[in-house]
């Protein structure tokens, strides 16, 4: 099972992060997380060191990627009369695979065939259908929860693409 903090590692090397952006990605996703603790969040996880690893939550993670939104499109605009609503996918924890689809895809203005292609250079074949399914709200008849190797495989493709093979 790939972990939260697995998962924050592939990414940030998938798209070349440093570790000050990564501290300023988290406060622009309300989360306070110095450069310190940065590198002991990304610390492989290692028995004897258990203790200078930080655990990164479903929250931590949900406010990392909400953080790279704003730090690669800008923040949001209220428009006027519109209510400020809580984000859902914070309790919507169990699937993070998904959320991570869901905000990888809006960070990067992907579209569904740049994600096809994606998945397609980590040699996973996945139809425009799969990857709607993904993206679905939680509850919707078509929701289909994205099992860990295809978020692996959906970092991996991310690596190739903007890194090389």
């Amino acid at each position: 099972m790939v972990d939260n903090n697995d998962l924050l590692i592939r990414l940030r090397y998938a798209l070349d992060i440093k570790n000050s952006e990564m501290a300023e990605i988290f406060k622009l996703g309300e989360e306070e997380v110095s450069v310190p603790e940065v590198v002991k969040i990304l610390k492989k996880f290692d028995e004897d060191e258990a203790d200078n690893r930080i655990e990164l939550t479903d929250a931590m993670l949900n406010s990392f990627l909400n953080g790279l939104i704003i730090y690669k499109r800008g923040k949001q605009e209220q428009k006027p009369g519109q209510a400020n609503t809580p984000d859902p996918s914070i309790n919507s924890h169990r699937h993070i695979n998904n959320i991570l689809l869901k905000k990888v895809k809006i960070a990067l203005a992907l579209t569904t065939d740049d994600m096809i292609d994606i998945f397609r250079k980590a040699g996973l074949n996945v139809s425009k259908g799969e990857i709607g399914a993904f993206l679905r709200k939680e509850g919707h008849k078509n929701y289909k929860v994205c099992l860990d190797h295809f978020a692996r495989n959906f970092l991996k493709g991310l690596t190739i693409k903007y890194r090389g093979a």
